[in-house]
């Protein structure tokens, strides 16, 4: 107010001073009405464009605190946070615009910020991408300045670490990966290095491999599998060569000296592939040196073929006569077997030979438990015999030095034969079922079994009725004429028995002359004494064989 009483003061000081010079003048009073209209619509002008301008800057002010104001709004919004506005009061517009502008130029930093880590966290995020796809472009980074709110940053934060885990294992199944390729380098006999750079399998540095694209993994990937490859075909033709070489060994008994050179390749042949890790174990020039062994062995097997047959072919042989088999000389296998220089190749013959030899043990196996009982019968038949000698041996009751052992076997042998026809009954069953289970017949050196067991018990049958036939006569006699027996000594031997019998019984049976002695042994020992009635009519006394024995134990 006291600028405006001074301006007033001074324009009434100009005006009196105009008046008195228009006073001295002698200006008219319509000329200084003119004046001093044209001095109010200046002054009116001027104070109007100040005005304006004053209004001017006013709206300038309220529109720059709209701007901010809305700016804030707007930076609130795209940053995620609730509206951050001054509290309207009473000041000036200049106040106002003060107290706004800091918190505007917070707003904008919070807002760089904010975008600077999307920018960052999307750099980063383009650099795994990158080395995961190194042919895509990710040169630029696109950001959406409409959206810049926490949550945003969280789920690309999310996204960055998921893409760390799997750059993390991506770097562990390439080393991995490198680990592998190492090892079936190792075992192969490759050059690891030579192989990464050849196949350019990726760049080495002192951390580590840093290549973990999808070319990459997939390339070591299938390098890997490629050795696999190779490394099986190289284990399966190692084993069938170890496997050639361990029967080749076993074909010409190979002292252990010599066997102890390949002990640890021999050790392989059922091993799996990841348990063969040495090194070179499955190098070209290892499996070479097998093979140069195995074809060594070729040759000398060749060299040692007929002796090879020969052995397998006696090695027959002792199985078929072990398990009382027959075989025809005549079998066209034996007359192949025989013919060791003919035409026909070796390897067929050993062949065949391990598959008779093959066969033969399995038939041995199955008539084992025939074949012990035979064995026992066999015995039980050879004490009948020395029992029945022994009957006929008058002085067996003589006083002479070991009777008392004599007499005590003759009571032995006496309780073994009782069980012979429970061992035949036995062996006739279990040769039946044999029989049944084979659908073939049980044969004994070429004679089958219950031929014999059935002649055996017609004999024993037809000798114990001789028996009763000449205990009835010799009881209605009363005694014995002693004219009327045959001197001891003067009877027909048990050798001349033997002959005749072993003819009768086997002579419509042809057998292989190796074998052959073990039947005539059999016939020896059951039908000379089962057939000696025919002979022979032996001594026996009305006093049973027992009894004389017990009263000559008591005398």
């Amino acid at each position: 107010m006291d600028q405006i009483s001074q301006m007033e003061t001074a324009c009434g000081s100009l005006l009196y001073e105009l008046k008195i010079i228009w006073d001295e003048i002698g200006e008219s009073d319509t000329e200084r009405d003119k004046v001093l209209l044209e001095l109010e619509q200046e002054c009116l002008n001027i104070y109007r464009r100040k005005v304006d301008q004053v209004n001017q800057y006013r709206a300038q002010l309220q529109k720059e605190v709209a701007d901010a104001e809305a700016e804030i709004v707007a930076i609130c919004s795209v940053i995620g946070e609730p509206p951050a506005l001054v509290q309207k009061s009473a000041g000036s517009l200049k106040e106002e615009l003060g107290l706004i502008i800091p918190l505007l130029e917070e707003m904008q930093r919070k807002k760089e910020n904010r975008r600077n880590q999307f920018i960052d966290i999307m750099q980063q995020i383009q650099i795994i991408l990158h080395e995961f796809r190194p042919t895509d472009d990710f040169s630029k980074v696109d950001i959406d300045e409409s959206d810049l709110s926490t949550r945003k940053l969280e789920d690309l934060y999310g996204k960055l670490q998921l893409l760390e885990r799997e750059k993390a294992d991506r770097l562990k199944q390439v080393t991995s990966h490198l680990s592998s390729l190492n090892s079936l380098c190792l075992v192969l006999g490759i050059d690891f290095e030579n192989l990464a750079q050849e196949g350019s399998l990726g760049q080495y540095e002192d951390e580590g491999y840093k290549n973990i694209s999808d070319a990459a993994i997939q390339k070591l990937a299938s390098e890997i599998q490629r050795l696999r490859e190779v490394k099986i075909k190289r284990i399966e033709k190692l084993q069938d060569l170890v496997t050639s070489m361990l029967e080749l060994w076993n074909l010409m008994d190979t002292p252990l000296e010599e066997q102890q050179i390949f002990q640890n390749i021999t050790c392989n042949i059922a091993a799996s592939e990841h348990e063969i890790v040495d090194p070179n174990a499955l190098s070209v020039d290892f499996i070479k040196n097998i093979e140069s062994e195995v074809m060594r062995l070729e040759k000398l097997k060749t060299s040692k073929m007929k002796d090879l047959v020969l052995k397998k072919k006696n090695e027959l042989d002792e199985i078929l006569m072990r398990a009382h088999m027959f075989v025809d000389a005549d079998d066209e296998n034996e007359s192949r077997f025989e013919a060791v220089e003919g035409t026909t190749e070796p390897s067929l013959i050993l062949e065949q030979l391990e598959y008779q030899i093959s066969a033969a043990k399995e038939e041995e196996f199955s008539r084992k438990e025939i074949l012990e009982k035979m064995e026992k019968w066999i015995a039980a038949c050879e004490e009948e015999f020395w029992l029945e000698e022994y009957n006929r041996d008058e002085n067996r009751y003589s006083a002479v030095k070991g009777a008392h052992l004599t007499l005590k076997r003759a009571e032995k042998a006496r309780a073994i034969v009782s069980k012979i026809p429970a061992m035949v009954d036995t062996l006739a069953a279990k040769t039946t079922m044999w029989e049944k289970e084979r659908g073939t017949d049980f044969a004994y050196d070429g004679v089958r079994l219950l031929s014999i067991l059935e002649e055996y018990t017609s004999v024993r049958k037809e000798k114990e009725l001789e028996r009763k036939r000449l205990r009835e006569q010799k009881r209605l006699q009363g005694q014995l004429v002693p004219e009327q027996e045959t001197p001891f000594g003067s009877k027909p031997g048990p050798l001349k028995n033997v002959k005749k019998v072993t003819r009768t019984f086997s002579g419509s049976h042809r057998r292989k002359p190796s074998l052959g002695a073990r039947t005539d042994s059999l016939h020896s020992i059951i039908s000379p004494r089962l057939a000696r009635k025919v002979d022979e009519e032996p001594t026996i006394s009305i006093v049973s064989d027992e009894q004389q024995d017990i009263n000559a134990v008591e005398d």
